[in-house]
């Protein structure tokens, strides 16, 4: 046992102390915080260049019907086409919209000018201002008013409602359920790939340099592989949690020193409370709901649940890696024998659809259980709700499954270790598991 815990002391410092860990850790956090930033400032940027659009209705629906929006600005103009397109376009900067003279009664085409393309909001705008007043004016065609049917309208909220055993009710949103059983399914996938890849190079390295062959001499195989394993597990484990600390570190000192003092925050807050009451009681509504299932999902349960199966998936699947690392030679030998350890994995993630959407059926539930494909299935369906003892049951699995796969896997880089130059199928690699 001390021996294998010299060899994750070395693994784990090693590594802790290269650069390319230090650059990451503050990389990440930067990049994940950019992430979750950059979004509002690029939208504002990308809204501030103000667009003018010349409006040449010919059949006189639409007159003072375009309203003026943030950055969209509308104004009527009488003469031709070619005129008003050489003006609008080539002298003003402008777009020109050009609703023609219909054959028939009703005007559904429209034309719009521009030398840029012009963007999603400004045609979806449009689109929705030419339907609407066309459906007004045949409604009063029909003698039909359309206050009448705007007033027949009614909104659904539905609420989902959560009864667990005990008859204890929680209020659930299947929107933010799915949101986080895609991201905690694949940062689970990330990091058993990243991770137990680096136990896969780091085997390989030692090998073909020949110090495997000095550090063998000191400590058994089994005892050199377990010590990598843990070792880089838990260099993972620190950076993920240097991750966490650093992206919230990262985002308080952005809305410290960007958002202004309290007042301004005030500020925000009561134009955001503005926004929320501009779109309507279902908006609120919506709102709360929202609120009230991220004060009901158990957090705690989450992060434990993350910890575990990340460790316990990538103990499983880097024990393997070792092993591939330990009998191959070269890194083309590796793709021959990394798809099939892989493709239980990657299933998981292709059929986090059919989970998401059904995160109770038998498929599953079975995907949930088996080791190979517990760490992504039960991470994507924590957030639904799962029953105690498939959590527990899952677990246990896992361990067993870590515990077997270690077992295979120290047989076949006992063996490997040690073999230079040889190809190696899996007819050998099976012979090394029976012997």
């Amino acid at each position: 046992m001390n021996k294998i815990i010299l060899i994750l002391k070395r693994e784990y410092l090693t590594r802790v102390k290269k650069k390319s860990f230090i650059i990451m850790t503050i990389l990440g956090p930067i990049l994940m915080a950019a992430l979750m930033i950059l979004p509002a400032f690029l939208a504002d940027w990308s809204d501030a260049t103000e667009k003018r659009i010349a409006v040449l209705d010919e059949t006189g629906w639409f007159l003072e019907k375009f309203k003026d929006q943030d950055n969209i600005k509308f104004y009527h103009v009488f003469e031709g086409l070619e005129s008003e397109k050489e003006v609008a376009l080539y002298k003003k900067g402008d777009l020109l919209l050009y609703i023609p003279l219909p054959e028939l009664n009703v005007p559904v085409n429209a034309q719009l000018f521009s030398t840029k393309q012009p963007g999603l909001s400004v045609t979806a705008y449009i689109k929705s201002v030419m339907r609407q007043e066309v459906e007004n004016r045949k409604l009063l065609a029909s003698g039909i008013d359309p206050e009448l049917i705007k007033a027949s309208k009614a909104k659904i909220n539905l609420s989902t409602i959560k009864v667990d055993e005990a008859g204890i009710e929680t209020k659930s949103n299947t929107e933010v359920e799915v949101g986080l059983a895609i991201f905690a399914g694949i940062m689970i996938y990330f990091f058993i790939f990243m991770f137990g890849v680096q136990v896969l190079k780091g085997v390989m390295e030692e090998k073909s340099s020949r110090i495997v062959e000095v550090i063998i001499s000191s400590v058994k195989p089994f005892q050199l592989m377990m010590g990598k394993i843990i070792g880089i597990a838990m260099v993972g484990l620190t950076q993920f949690l240097l991750w966490i600390v650093l992206t919230g570190i990262f985002l308080l000192i952005f809305m410290l020193g960007f958002m202004g003092d309290s007042g301004s925050a005030l500020e925000m807050m009561g134009q955001q409370n503005q926004l929320m009451q501009q779109a309507g009681e279902g908006g609120i509504d919506k709102f709360m709901l929202v609120a009230e299932v991220l004060n009901s999902t158990n957090f705690t349960v989450m992060i434990f649940s993350f910890i575990f199966y990340f460790l316990g998936g990538y103990l499983l699947y880097s024990s393997l890696f070792a092993a591939i690392g330990g009998a191959v030679d070269q890194d083309a030998d590796t793709q021959q024998f990394m798809m099939p350890v892989s493709i239980p994995l990657i299933f998981s993630v292709a059929m986090s659809g059919v989970i998401i959407n059904q995160p109770d059926s038998a498929l599953s539930v079975w995907l949930s259980m088996i080791p190979f494909t517990s760490p992504v299935t039960m991470m994507m369906r924590i957030p639904f709700g799962v029953p105690v003892w498939q959590l527990w049951l899952s677990m246990a699995l896992l361990i067993l499954g870590f515990i077997t796969t270690t077992w295979i896997a120290g047989k076949i880089y006992k063996t490997g270790i040690l073999m230079y130059g040889k190809k190696v199928g899996y007819q050998e690699i099976w012979k090394w598991i029976r012997g």
